[in-house]
Formats: structure tokens, C-alpha cells, sequence
């Protein structure tokens, strides 16, 4: 399914003739992956193609907001099986080098490839920014980021033209948003804000505070000056201050959770690769973490909106 028919399924309001971004929404080393490549990975296991489409989706992140893609996948496809892998023993990937996150990326992906997943959700902004394409590269399943997804439902919701997008320093840095953006819609004007100090407030569970209020106030208020009629979440943590992001901006400003619209994502091309699990059995979900089990353990039920269940600690060096 091209890029253009993917947009036209899941977002109204693009064009068919936009100039859309180059890459794709899921490769195999560097092509468009189909159902025939992914039973190639998996054949010299015998799984069969009902095998194939049994296996888990692994999910990473540096920590814990990629359990906001965790629960929207879990919600969306509720019989899909989610292998999901928080590096928190180096969170955050935000403030790292480039050439460290990639090296970071390729560590999680080689971690999830060893469980046997038949696609991957990058579900961290940073890595979506500055590995994803070299993690298509060099894995041979389907690799998802969370930009893409986000960034084309921006560029869809706006009105004025004008998209306001908040995240970490590296995810800002790197400009991604902007370019996907600005190649769907050539007339919006994006007007990003990095937001350092979000994470920590989330992960204290401080959503409530007023402190994490005035912070929220303090990192938008320039955009908001912009006249920006939608504004891109721009990192996995930040749909649990949506309330109070919403509230500070004001009920005419769409907030686009990148988490929503990776699921949406996800399950579209996950059935056009041939790849959604037609069990009807419930799915499940697994948790594993390098380090802070016990934190993780109190943080994530906020993040998934129910019990975590048992978190595993595992070494990425483990062959």
C-alpha cells in the first residue's frame, strides 16, 4: 500500500497529490516489506504463515512512555501479542549524541529480534529522529517509528497552517517533524519547542501539580503567541499531561497524540503485509526493563491504565 493510500485510509484532509515523505512507512532493508519477506525470517524456524502472524509486535523505548504506544497498540488490536523492552538504565536517549542513539537502537533491536518478533514499534521520538532509518537497514522485519504517524496527522488536522510541536531537545534538534510536515503539507509553518523538563514531572507522576501547570504554561506560551491551531506531542510521556496541555492551550487547538496515531498506523500496515493476528484468543502484553524493576513497576500502571503485571530485568549484552 503506498504512502498516499495509507494518508487517504487514516487521515482525511491530505491531498492526494502532496508531495509525501520519501520514506517509507515500514522497509526490509531498505524496500518495501511484504507479507513473502517476513516468512523468509521466520521459514527456517517451520512456522508456517499463521505462525508468522502469531508472533509478538516488540515495542521499545528508553523507559516508560513508550507505554503509551503500548496500551493505544493493545487497545487498537487487542489479540496482538506485545513484547516490550524500556532501556532504563540509560533513559533518557533525549539528551544523547546522535551516534549514541543509533548504537543504543541497534542494542534494543537485537534484543527483540533474539524473542522473535514479527515487527518492531520504535516507540520513542529520539530514536524515531535519528535511527530509524538505519534500523531498516539492518533488521528484516518491519520497523515502525512514531514521527511519521504524527507528523501526517498534523499536517491533516491544521486549518490555519500553522503546527506547533513539543519534545525532547534531540527529537527538536533534528528538524524531523518539521521536514515529514512540510512535505505533506507545503503551506504549514511548524514551530517546535523542545521541553526538557516534562519527562521528570511524568515520571514523578506529577500531573496534577501546579508546578508541572506553570512549566507546561511557560514551554507553549510561544508557540501558542505563533497562532498555532494544532500542536504535535511530540514524545511518548506527553499524552499523560494532555489534560493540562489542552487546558493551557485552550479547546481550539488540537492536540495530536503520537501514540494514537502510531497505533492507527500500525494496524493499517500490519494488514496490508499480511501480518495482524487473526486469533481470536486475547493478546498479552510483557514487560522488560535493563534496570529499576520496582519503579517501573509503580510508574507503568499510570502509563497502561492497568496492572503491569510481572516486570522481567534483562542484559542487553545477553547473547
Amino acid at each position: 500500500m503506498s504512502r498516499s493510500r495509507w494518508a487517504s485510509t487514516v487521515f482525511a484532509g491530505i491531498k492526494s497529490n502532496s508531495a509525501l515523505p520519501r520514506q517509507l512507512p515500514c522497509s526490509v532493508n531498505g524496500r518495501r516489506a511484504d507479507f513473502a519477506a517476513i516468512q523468509i525470517v521466520h521459514k527456517a524456524s517451520g512456522r508456517g504463515q499463521s505462525k508468522v502472524r502469531e508472533l509478538p509486535i516488540g515495542i521499545f523505548d528508553s523507559g516508560l512512555g513508550g507505554l503509551t504506544v503500548v496500551r493505544a497498540v493493545h487497545r487498537l488490536l487487542p489479540h496482538e501479542r506485545i513484547l516490550y523492552l524500556g532501556d532504563t538504565a540509560r533513559v533518557p536517549y533525549g539528551t544523547k549524541s546522535p551516534a549514541t542513539v543509533v548504537r543504543f537502537a541497534h542494542e534494543d533491536m537485537q534484543f527483540l529480534m533474539r524473542q522473535r518478533v514479527k515487527a518492531v514499534i520504535v516507540a520513542c521520538n529520539t530514536v524515531s529522529a535519528w535511527a530509524l532509518a538505519e534500523l531498516e537497514e539492518t533488521f528484516d522485519v518491519p520497523v515502525f517509528g512514531v514521527i511519521v504517524p504524527g507528523a501526517m496527522a498534523a499536517a491533516a488536522a491544521t486549518r490555519n497552517g500553522r503546527i506547533g510541536v513539543i519534545g525532547t531537545a534531540a527529537t527538536i534538534r533534528s528538524k524531523a517533524y518539521e521536514r515529514i510536515i512540510r512535505s505533506t503539507n507545503r503551506s504549514a509553518v511548524v514551530h517546535a519547542r523542545a521541553c526538557p523538563l516534562l519527562v521528570p514531572l511524568v515520571e514523578e507522576g506529577w500531573m496534577r501539580r501546579d508546578i508541572t501547570r506553570q512549566v507546561v504554561a511557560d514551554y507553549i506560551a510561544p508557540l501558542l503567541k505563533k497562532r498555532i491551531d494544532t500542536l504535535v506531542l511530540g514524545c511518548t510521556h506527553y499524552p499523560l499531561l494532555a489534560p493540562v496541555i489542552q487546558n493551557v492551550a485552550g479547546e481550539k487547538v488540537r492536540l495530536i497524540d503520537s501514540a494514537q496515531s502510531c497505533a492507527r498506523y500500525v494496524e493499517v500496515e500490519l494488514r496490508a503485509l499480511g501480518l495482524l493476528n487473526e486469533s481470536r484468543s486475547r493478546g498479552w502484553i510483557r514487560l522488560n526493563v535493563t534496570d529499576e524493576v520496582v519503579r517501573f513497576g509503580e510508574i507503568a500502571r499510570r502509563f497502561l491504565g492497568q496492572p503491569a503485571g510481572k516486570i522481567k530485568r534483562v542484559d542487553l549484552s545477553d547473547a
